[in-house]
């Protein structure tokens, strides 16, 4: 029997990080992302975020890649904004992804950060939390996105 403890950050945002995620609906969206993970066996640990980007900590199995989690997880919602009326700006998801591992150790801690991030976002921008993620991992941040994103 093969054993995996893999526990994963994800973060995207929508397009040119429009702010088309309305805060009195965003638990439609993570309900619907929560959904989609329990189809894929992927634990969901916490869900959260900002009118312009998402938080997902979550234990994937082994037999499934990050980056196919991740475009099911944008295909599927992009078409569920599209049709739902509570999400009238959606466009689509920006292009990349940032997926960080997590220590056993580092989940709770994780776990109080994406819960907070309203408060922390009053404190500091997407692109400022998102460097400091990148240079945390070890990471080089320049030229992260373009403006198409």
């Amino acid at each position: 029997m093969s054993h995996t403890a893999l526990t994963y950050h994800i973060i995207f945002g929508t397009y040119r990080r429009m702010s088309v995620i309305p805060i009195p609906h965003e638990k439609e969206l993570y309900k619907y992302i929560l959904h989609l993970s329990h189809e894929k066996d992927v634990i969901v640990r916490r869900i959260g975020g900002m009118p312009d980007h998402i938080h997902i900590l979550c234990d994937i199995p082994a037999k499934l890649s990050v980056a196919e989690y991740v475009k099911v997880l944008k295909s599927e919602t992009s078409k569920f904004l599209r049709i739902n009326p509570h999400f009238p700006h959606w466009t689509k998801w920006s292009e990349g992804y940032a997926a960080f591992t997590v220590d056993s150790s580092s989940r709770e801690t994780r776990r109080q950060y994406i819960i907070n991030q309203k408060e922390h976002h009053s404190k500091i921008g997407f692109f400022d939390e998102f460097r400091s993620l990148l240079q945390e991992a070890g990471l080089n941040p320049q030229d992260t996105f373009t403006d198409e994103e």
